[in-house]
């Protein structure tokens, strides 16, 4: 028989017999408190250029399947499983979930029976090990629909082929300074299933389509790469039509590719900042103001981080030092910041439920300057006694999820921001995120800049390129003395976090805001 074509409408097909296995056959597992199991397809297709030429193109799926139960006697503790499948399994679909379950459980015994064990052992420290415990949430069945105009199923991969090469060809020959050209695009579609053994069952599908320009130029202050994304939970009509929404806008990609050559040419021609040795004026822009939110504020707000579960992976949050020490309910910034994450919001980082079917749920990390609290999941949530908020995410189902930041942003201030710049005397205005810098405990970071503009009696002056700052972050976050109104989201494709997960993608935002930094030149970005 030929072997059945993989698409998404096989989560129909399996969706009874996964939620059977999550509720009833756990219970036959003797000490098996708890199991959830997700199951992920995607279909999807992608195709690059280089200079012109068509790089590669591609049209796949991919299925996998995760597992968590949570077993012991006396001391609980959890097991995971994850694998990898292809259309060969789709026929032993049941057997490969029970295997899983059972093996998930099995290792969960084994990691309970050890923390017993420890906490025996090491006396002091024991605490340490305690009894895993999911506070709780509200039990849900739902069926989540992806939006789109073009289903990205639909697109014939030479589309694909001809948009990355007319682009990569159109921008190569942009100006005799541009020299190196890579466009790439992916239009595809993610369907999630979460079934557990307390009896929840979602379906939720996304559609994501990105493009991505790298662009190399040089001149006569040297060389300039370049490179930015643009994308959306959409179809294949973001590319071709570009997004005008309210908080998110972008042309279509070839006016985006070519914007940011031209950019490139701009700066390998322009002076290269140099550094100062006190703190400057500077105003950043919504795109800078993204990565500032990504890292400054996102990553340690994920409180597994804070609690030390990600110490060795990722670091640790200068937030939250232990139970007694911390910045809950205290200043760490200028009453005009506000920041938050919101899954509802439009952008990559929007989803109904989390992968432990916890509703999403918009968290105020900062309010008004005031540090209120931390993306949590079921687990670190009922170590701090306080709600879930649906943050525990993984970019595939074999994959462990983690605390994960979704739509993070500062909030929206008051001012114009023209009259911002107008108000500045001598400073410097910074537009668009390169690399960030920053300390395991995110206390501490320098972010490069793509363009920085010297600010003169409140006008837009010289283009600078090889900018950025460098700062302490409760020290920058307390100088901000304005926020503009026009917020605006911008797309982060990637945010890798452990060695156990890949990329992600999220959104984060912010207005233009004012602060006072160290000005970073040449010779120190």
């Amino acid at each position: 028989m030929p072997a059945q074509p993989m698409t998404i409408q096989i989560i129909d097909q399996i969706r009874p017999m996964i939620l059977d296995l999550a509720t009833r056959y756990r219970k036959s597992l003797r000490g098996c408190r708890y199991a959830d199991i997700r199951v992920q397809v995607d279909e999807g297709q992608a195709a690059a250029a280089e200079n012109g030429g068509s790089k590669h193109s591609t049209r796949d799926y991919a299925f996998a399947v995760g597992i968590r139960a949570l077993s012991g006697d006396g001391m609980i503790a959890p097991g995971y499983f994850g694998q990898s499948l292809g259309v060969a399994d789709l026929d032993r679909m049941a057997q490969v979930v029970r295997d899983g379950l059972r093996h998930a459980h099995h290792r969960a015994l084994a990691n309970a029976e050890r923390k017993a064990s420890a906490r025996a052992e090491f006396g002091p420290i024991a605490d340490a090990l305690g009894s895993t415990t999911l506070a709780p949430i509200g039990i849900h069945q739902d069926i989540v629909p992806a939006q789109f105009e073009i289903d990205p199923r639909t697109v014939p991969l030479e589309e694909l082929v001809a948009l990355t090469t007319e682009i990569s060809k159109s921008t190569l020959a942009l100006d005799p300074h541009v020299k190196y050209t890579f466009i790439s695009a992916f239009t595809l579609l993610t369907r999630e299933l979460f079934c557990s053994s307390e009896g929840a069952n979602i379906d939720q599908t996304f559609a994501m389509t990105q493009g991505t320009c790298f662009i190399v130029a040089h001149g006569k202050s040297g060389t300039q790469e370049l490179y930015d994304y643009m994308g959306h939970q959409r179809g294949w009509e973001v590319l071709t039509g570009g997004v005008q929404e309210e908080f998110i806008m972008f042309p279509e990609f070839r006016a985006f590719c070519t914007g940011l050559a031209k950019d490139a040419v701009s700066l390998c021609n322009a002076r290269p900042l140099k550094p100062t040795d006190r703190e400057a004026v500077v105003v950043t822009d919504p795109h800078f103001n993204t990565l500032t939110v990504h890292e400054i504020v996102g990553h340690p707000m994920e409180l597994d981080r804070a609690l030390k579960l990600e110490t060795s992976y990722a670091g640790r949050s200068w937030l939250f030092r232990n139970m007694q020490e911390h910045q809950l309910g205290k200043p760490i910034a200028s009453p005009l910041v506000s920041a938050f994450s919101d899954p509802s919001l439009p952008g990559y980082g929007y989803y109904k439920y989390d992968h432990e079917g916890t509703p999403a749920t918009r968290v105020t990390h900062i309010d008004r300057g005031i540090f209120t609290g931390f993306m949590n999941s079921r687990q670190t949530a009922a170590i701090l006694g306080v709600p879930p908020n649906g943050s525990y995410k993984a970019t595939d189902a074999s994959l462990v999820p983690l605390i994960r930041m979704s739509n993070t942003v500062f909030g929206r201030g008051e001012r114009d921001p023209q009259e911002i710049i107008r108000e500045i005397p001598h400073g410097y205005y910074l537009v668009g995120h390169r690399t960030p810098s920053i300390a395991e405990s995110r206390e501490n970071f320098r972010i490069s800049a793509m363009k920085v503009y010297e600010i003169k009696n409140g006008q837009i002056g010289e283009l600078f390129c090889n900018g950025g700052i460098m700062a302490d972050t409760k020290d920058y976050l307390m100088k901000v003395d304005a926020v503009g109104h026009d917020f605006v989201s911008i797309r982060s494709p990637i945010a890798a976090r452990a060695s156990r997960c890949k990329p992600s993608g999220l959104v984060t935002g912010a207005p233009p805001c004012a602060a006072a930094p160290v000005l970073l030149g040449q010779d120190r970005v």
